[in-house]
């Protein structure tokens, strides 16, 4: 028995501009398309409901393609720095937080940017121990590639002036050799190691806070990485377990998982490959670099605004094959953090030294700064590249002067990629950036922030139009994960997940409107998983 769903304009997705009258699914699958009134007569003895979308917009169900749902979830329920323009502005909310706890419990906050600031300097410990130095502080960068603390973090740590830089992580220091509080990449697991384990409550609360927020925003699900950061991979993979039930929430779920548990999902008795009809555990995740905010992103070539520094290998190129090498061992592709250019050459050179397994395809997360010889490896291999056109918003104008005119150039390319016929897939990379796919869509399309009226854009000629930036979310993602044969259009035998706007957004009067559409109904299983309110 099924459902016939009219009313409105449903958007195939098979071409730009090929929409359909009314569909019918059954199942949880697509049955047929075509004309409401030849389809109602046709299946009239199968069709058990109609859902009548009352002249709103109807898309295929959009995809995240890379995020971190529980530290999405975290940025929900802890204090948000991401909108703060001053260090002033941070330390005051610190202050008043200070005041609601316990001595010696821990205060953790996320999200803030120098960039931001009207003065780019980095916070330093001794001003959060002027807040206290009887609470552990952590204040992780926006880009998590990053975190300041407090003395009493990094006593705790065991870090002073004598710790050594462990590999792939920098401890930064003053001009007297004491640590400032700004830790790097892996050496920032010095203090993660010794902080308190996270309680079940807490992972429940944060997973479930942003699967919520995520159908909100029009998402039927996401590929996710978390399984190495909340006490271990069975104590994580356990929480969305019993969340994501099928019953009572549905939510496709691709779970990235990182190297150094990749072991322990074996010894578990998992497998790549899917453990329910909505969690699949997918690709091992490899970091390669860092970011290009800390000037941590790995480049062949220095930083232009810093002639000393080319950023930080979090793997040595050998280090990268034999991660790459054991994944094929489990039969696993790959899914590898590159931003900077000679961390994406790393990459390319340890996936083509162990080629993937015939019929499934690694990821290159970021892909943010390439250059020609690149693209040539890139077509030449059965990759995608999981991009976040968000990024365009945020780190413009400040990344020019990082990279230097000659690398913009190739920084960013997301239509030089699918010029190249290089498959990509969209995500948010939430908490780093707003969850919201509008603004993603928004960002790649215009190649500016949605209140830069200053300029035309940044690079016009690598703008998208609204379709391919739509199917970044939609047709990239269900690539990503080799499941374009059913996931990702409005077509016969595909999943009945969809994302229903009230807004056109493949034909609209101007590009700024895109952020204006309201999510109606989001859609997973043929199952109404969010509705707004006066829809």
């Amino acid at each position: 028995m099924g459902t016939l769903w009219h009313g409105g304009t449903i958007y195939t997705l098979q071409n730009p501009t090929h929409t359909v009258e009314a569909l019918f699914v059954e199942n949880g699958i697509i049955s047929d398309l075509g004309n409401v009134s030849e389809l109602r007569e046709q299946y009239q003895k199968n069709i058990t409901s109609e859902i009548n979308l009352e002249g709103s917009f109807l898309y295929p169900g959009f995809v995240d393609s890379h995020l971190h749902m529980i530290g999405h979830g975290e940025k929900l329920i802890r204090l948000d720095l991401s909108n703060m323009t001053s260090i002033e502005e941070i330390l005051s909310h610190i202050e008043r937080r200070v005041k609601t706890i316990e001595k010696g419990e821990w205060i953790i906050a996320e999200g803030w940017n120098e960039n931001n600031f009207e003065k780019q300097e980095i916070i330093h410990r001794g001003q959060l121990d002027n807040i206290s130095t009887e609470h552990p502080i952590m204040l992780t960068r926006v880009c998590r590639h990053a975190i300041v603390v407090n003395s009493c973090a990094l006593k705790l740590a065991g870090i002073d002036e004598s710790t050594e830089n462990p590999e792939g992580g920098v401890i930064v220091k003053d001009d007297k050799g004491i640590p400032t509080g700004y830790l790097l990449d892996q050496a920032q697991e010095l203090v993660k190691s010794i902080m308190p384990l996270v309680s079940d409550s807490y992972l429940t609360k944060a997973l479930s806070h942003s699967i919520d927020d995520l159908l909100k925003k029009g998402y039927v699900g996401g590929h996710t990485e978390d399984l190495n950061y909340y006490n271990g991979f069975e104590h994580t993979f356990q929480t969305f377990l019993n969340i994501i039930d099928g019953v009572k929430m549905k939510f496709r779920t691709n779970m990235l998982v990182h190297h150094e548990v990749v072991d322990d999902m074996h010894m578990l008795g998992y497998h790549f490959g899917d453990v329910s009809p909505f969690i699949q555990l997918g690709a091992m995740k490899i970091f390669a670099d860092g970011s290009i905010g800390g000037r941590t992103a790995l480049l062949k070539e220095p930083y232009s605004d810093e002639p000393l520094e080319k950023g930080v290998a979090i793997q040595s190129l050998e280090d990268l094959k034999e991660l790459v090498q054991k994944a094929r061992i489990y039969e696993m592709p790959v899914a590898i953090h590159a931003i900077g250019d000679l961390a994406l050459e790393y990459a390319l050179d340890a996936i083509t030294t162990y080629s993937c397994k015939e019929g499934l395809r690694d990821r290159i997360i970021h892909a943010q700064v390439v250059n020609e010889q690149l693209i040539q490896k890139l077509k030449k291999l059965p990759v995608v590249l999981d991009i976040q056109p968000r990024f365009v918003a945020s780190d413009f104008p400040w990344v020019i002067e990082r990279l230097g005119e000659k690398r913009i150039k190739y920084a960013y390319a997301w239509k030089t990629f699918l010029k190249e016929k290089i498959m990509c897939a969209g995500g948010s990379d939430a908490p780093i950036e707003p969850i919201d796919p509008l603004l993603g869509i928004h960002a790649a399309v215009t190649r500016r922030s949605p209140n830069e009226y200053h300029h035309i854009c940044y690079h016009p000629e690598e703008k998208l139009t609204p379709f391919e930036a739509i199917q970044l979310f939609t047709v990239g993602s269900a690539y990503a994960i080799g499941e374009e044969g059913f996931r990702g259009k409005i077509k016969k035998g595909y999943l009945a997940d969809f994302t229903v706007f009230d807004k056109d957004l493949l034909n609209i009067s101007g590009p700024d409107e895109i952020i204006d559409a309201k999510v109606l109904m989001t859609v997973i299983d043929n199952t109404v998983m969010y509705k707004r309110n006066e829809f």
